[in-house]
C-alpha cells in the first residue's frame, strides 16, 4: 500500500480494506497510525539488514551485493516504500532503531573491505544515495555499474598495496 500510495495513504481503513479484513482487526493490533507504521518500517529493515548481513561473511562478496542491488533498483514500488519509511524514521526518533540496522549492516559490510569508518560512511552513503537516484530514472543501473562502484569504493585489502 505504501508502495502505490505513500505514507499519507495509510490509514486503519485503507490497511483493512486491503487485507480483506474489518477496521476493527487493525485497530486491535495497532493502537495508532503509528504503531502501524512502525510494525512496517521494522519488517522491512530487518529483513534488508539480514540481507545485507548475509553477504558480510567471510570472502569477496561486493559482485553479490552489486547483483541485489540491480534487483531492488529494478522493483521501484518496495523501494520508494522504504524510502518513505526512512523519511519518517527522519522525522520520528523513536523509529530510528530500524534504520540502525539497516546502517549498522551497511557498515558492517564495508568493515569487510576497509578499516576506515570515513570510508564505510561513504559507502553506507553512496548506496542509500544510488538506490534513491535510481527512484528518478527510467534507465535503472544494472549489476555492473553497481559492481564498478563497489570495487572502487571498496577495494580488496592487498589491492590498496
Amino acid at each position: 500500500m505504501i508502495e502505490r500510495e505513500g505514507v499519507a495513504g495509510v490509514s486503519h481503513r485503507t490497511v483493512s480494506r486491503e487485507a480483506g479484513l474489518p477496521t476493527s482487526a487493525t485497530t486491535y493490533y495497532f493502537t495508532g497510525l503509528g504503531d502501524l507504521l512502525t510494525a512496517a518500517l521494522t519488517t522491512v529493515m530487518e529483513e534488508d539488514s539480514e540481507r545485507m548481513r548475509q553477504l558480510s561473511s567471510e570472502g569477496d562478496r561486493r559482485r553479490e551485493l552489486a547483483l541485489l542491488l540491480s534487483e531492488v533498483a529494478k522493483e521501484p514500488g518496495r523501494l520508494l516504500a522504504e524510502y518513505e519509511l526512512f523519511l519518517l524514521a527522519a522525522r520520528q526518533p523513536h523509529l530510528r532503531s530500524a534504520t540502525d540496522g539497516w546502517l549498522g549492516a551497511v557498515s558492517a559490510f564495508a568493515r569487510c573491505y576497509t578499516d576506515d569508518p570515513v570510508r564505510a560512511r561513504i559507502v553506507a552513503g553512496a548506496i542509500d544515495g544510488l538506490l534513491l537516484h535510481s527512484l528518478l530514472t527510467d534507465k535503472k543501473p544494472n549489476a555492473a555499474e553497481f559492481e564498478a562502484i563497489l570495487f572502487d569504493l571498496l577495494p580488496l585489502r592487498d589491492e590498496h598495496s
